[in-house]
């Protein structure tokens, strides 16, 4: 008989909260991002060098031999909460997860190691939107040599090193120093997109690619599901606390019936986003139903973040609306999270073939 998950908190996990909201709060305060968004560099190195290097969160997926942490997605979750309600503009999905996954998945040690001091940071060449299970676009390789183009690819402006499937059925380190990064119009400012180019990029073959991208997409996929968490919960958090304070005909706004009744429904939302993203991390470590639980996870996360960022815009009223609020870093990244690692529908479509109840 399998256990029951465990969905709540540990006393470590919560330390673990607070030590990494004690560190955004020094290192990525809403106007410091702003002001990155507006210029050539959004991403925070200072922030990544405090998060990886300074707290060792890096390597937290990486077993304490290969120099990481050797905790769990558990663990993980916490920390993506916390740089959801933050927007932190860090690789730490990209490189901690998804491309540590890939790694853990050919069994890298040496490059392993590199991530995990998080002084180098890693991105696995596979468009952002990719779900799970589909098809990912490879680049052709001839005598160890990559050629072709990739697009929708997150953080690769500040990777050292790209993790790269191609038509041979591998999966290639390439150096970032070899490949053209073109940057891309990108809806989410503190999570830029970029268009590689490989001409005759020299790779070194790790290993067969489709297990190793299938299961980064996998885990990219469940812990996003507490990225949203995170930034749902910074959405109605705020909003409570500033509909506490603003007030209308001489009485808080939020102390009017339909107000109230709008943030209760959102809270229930909040309240089920939190069971399915614990839900979804857990699977991830004991290894039981994970399918299931990360599908049904993005299926609900999705819907939830963008309505709790769309309630907090409106209940701010004009406020909300302008440049210096940072509810619209908070918007555009749930909007943009929304089609990452699957639409909320591919992941519907996916929990139907999985439980065997296909659409009529």
């Amino acid at each position: 008989m399998s256990a029951q998950p465990d969905l709540l908190y540990s006393e470590e996990e919560e330390a673990l909260r607070a030590a990494v909201r004690d560190l955004l709060a020094d290192h990525c305060g809403a106007p410091g991002v702003i002001a990155r968004t507006e210029s050539d560099a959004p991403h925070d190195l200072a922030a990544w060098k405090a998060l990886g290097d300074g707290m060792g969160l890096a390597g937290l997926l990486v077993p304490e031999e290969l120099g990481g942490q050797g905790a769990t997605h558990r663990e993980v979750a916490v920390v993506l909460e916390e740089l959801g309600r933050a927007v932190a503009p860090v690789p730490y999905l990209s490189s901690a997860v998804v491309a540590t996954e890939a790694l853990l998945a050919v069994g890298d040690e040496e490059l392993l190691g590199r991530l995990a001091s998080g002084r180098t940071i890693g991105v696995l060449a596979v468009g952002l939107h990719t779900a799970p299970g589909a098809a990912v676009k490879p680049v052709h390789v001839e005598d160890g040599l990559l050629g072709g183009e990739l697009a929708g690819i997150a953080d690769a402006a500040v990777a050292d090193v790209l993790l790269v499937p191609a038509d041979d059925g591998g999966l290639y380190a390439v150096d970032a120093s070899a490949v053209t990064v073109t940057p891309q119009v990108s809806f989410d400012l503190t999570r830029p997109l970029a268009t590689l180019t490989l001409a005759g990029a020299p790779g070194r073959r790790l290993g067969d690619a489709e297990p190793a991208v299938r299961r980064a997409l996998r885990a990219g996929a469940g812990l996003l599901a507490s990225e949203q968490l995170g930034l749902a919960d910074w959405a109605l958090t705020e909003t409570v606390r500033y509909l506490k304070e603003r007030k209308q005909f001489n009485r808080p706004v939020g102390g009017f019936q339909a107000i109230k009744h709008r943030l209760a429904q959102l809270w229930l939302e909040v309240v089920n986003l939190r069971a399915v993203a614990r839900r979804a991390a857990d699977a991830l470590v004991s290894g039981e139903d994970v399918d299931i639980a990360v599908a049904v996870a993005q299926a609900y996360a999705a819907g939830v973040a963008v309505h709790a960022a769309e309630e907090a815009l409106q209940l701010h009223a004009g406020i909300g609306m302008t440049w210096e609020h940072p509810i619209h870093l908070n918007l555009k990244r749930a909007k943009a999270d929304s089609i990452a690692y699957g639409t909320a529908g591919a992941h519907r479509a996916a929990v139907a073939e999985l439980v065997d109840l296909p659409a009529p």
